[in-house]
Formats: structure tokens, C-alpha cells, sequence
């Protein structure tokens, strides 16, 4: 389970992420290196859900490279070229698409996406989605955070709310930013 947020700037994006990961026994498991924000080339990476799915796209995901033209329109870009490339990714590492076991939110696992600046809200099936508010979460606490993002917390703050109201989310927080170019 986890939290994660993100916010969209007119330049930039800064996405967060709490530490915790809690196994479906009730397990806690926390480390420096199971990071929930990676980078992969030009792309920030956080997932959310299943393990499996977001170790492979965090750690061996080689995403399509994004070339001038793809910036003029970088959601066609996403759907075009990122999204079939993960997909193949996450086949080839033994990911089923068809094996249908949803969570309780109805996600297996969910990723937001930072590329050129620019954020991304992946869900399970692969689609790829975007909101005029700018702000973006997943995971168990993202509620409680996007509810402090939507009443004026940084992200690092509606982190902290969260780990306050959620049992799956705990710090320490890593917060990554990623400029358009």
C-alpha cells in the first residue's frame, strides 16, 4: 500500500512518495532501496499496487526515447510509443494482463508518470490520464493527501497528513522534480 502524490506546474512537476510497503499479511517493509520514484531516461517513474509491476517499470522499463516532435504532443506520445513499450516490459518480465485479481480500489497497480515536465495518471489496463487540476495521486492515503494538496499543503506536508490518517503510509518522504525541456 502507499501514497503517492504529484503536482503539475505550468513548468515543471514534483512528484512525492511515502516509504512504506505493507505485504497483503500485514507485513511492513521499509528500505532505502525500494524507492517508489525512479528514473528511467527522460521519465520519472511511481507505482503504486502490485510489486511486481512496479519493480519492473521502476527497474527495467527502457523507455521509448522523446524527440522533438513527440514534445508537441506528449499525451500522443504516451499512448503511442510509451505505453505499448511498458506494456511489452511487463510481459516479458511475467506480468499477466489477463490474470483479473483487483484490489480494493479495483487497481492492481497504478503509476503516475512524469515526462517533459509533464504528469501522467497510468492505470492498470495501461490507460493514460490527465487532470485539469493538476494534481494527481494514487494509493492507499491518496485521498487524505490530495484533500491537503486541494486545501493549499505542499506535497511534502499532504505526505505527512496522510501518514497521520492511513496505517499503509509512513516517511521518510522522497520528493523528485522533473523541468520541461
Amino acid at each position: 500500500m502507499t501514497t503517492i502524490v504529484a503536482v503539475q506546474y505550468e513548468d515543471h512537476c514534483v512528484i512525492g512518495a511515502d516509504n512504506q510497503v505493507t505485504s497483503e499479511t500485514g507485513r511492513i517493509y521499509r528500505h532505502k532501496d525500494m524507492a517508489k520514484i525512479s528514473e528511467r531516461g527522460a521519465f520519472l517513474i511511481a507505482g503504486s499496487g502490485e510489486v511486481q509491476p512496479c519493480d519492473l517499470a521502476q527497474h527495467t522499463w527502457i523507455p521509448p526515447r522523446v524527440t522533438a516532435k513527440d514534445k508537441l504532443d506528449i499525451h500522443h506520445f504516451m499512448i503511442t510509443k510509451a505505453m505499448p513499450s511498458l506494456r511489452e516490459c511487463l510481459k516479458a518480465g511475467g506480468y499477466n494482463f489477463d490474470e483479473k485479481q483487483e484490489s480494493d480500489s479495483g487497481q492492481r497497480f497504478n503509476f503516475i508518470i512524469a515526462v517533459n515536465g509533464q504528469l501522467f495518471d497510468v492505470g492498470d489496463d495501461l490507460s493514460v490520464c490527465r487532470t485539469d487540476s493538476g494534481f494527481y495521486g494514487v494509493g492507499n492515503g491518496a485521498a487524505y493527501a490530495l484533500g491537503a494538496l486541494h486545501a493549499g499543503a505542499k506535497i511534502n506536508k499532504a505526505l505527512d497528513i496522510a501518514s497521520k490518517l492511513d496505517v499503509y503510509t509512513s516517511g521518510p518522504f522522497i520528493t523528485l522534480e522533473q523541468y520541461a525541456e
